[in-house]
């Protein structure tokens, strides 16, 4: 990356202060200043939708995983046929006197 100390960053200042002089040199910075805000807007921004790519990556895989464990149990675990309320056996009444000691 760009690795910047005191010394180089002071030679830099010098640097400008005799190319560009001293009555440019507060117009130039503002305009410097401006550019690394809009680059640093663009890199926020590339990197929250790498983020958001990688969060629905992930997502996606969970589910996959979900899916794959859900028809693990629901194999093992077959479902017992649902009769409609016309086929269901009649329950006897329960006796409503009470028990015999």
């Amino acid at each position: 990356m760009l690795d910047f100390d005191y010394e180089k960053l002071i030679v830099w200042g010098v640097i400008a202060l005799i190319v560009i002089g001293p009555k440019d040199l507060p117009r130039v910075l503002r305009e410097v200043g401006k550019w690394v805000g809009k680059a640093r807007a663009l890199s926020h921004q590339f990197r929250a939708g790498f983020d958001q790519m990688v969060r629905e990556a992930e997502l996606a895989e969970m589910e996959k995983k979900w899916a794959e464990e859900n028809a693990r149990i629901m194999a093992a675990h077959p479902a017992e046929p649902v009769l409609p309320e016309s086929q269901v056996p009649a329950q006897p009444p329960a006796d409503p006197s009470p028990p015999a000691a």
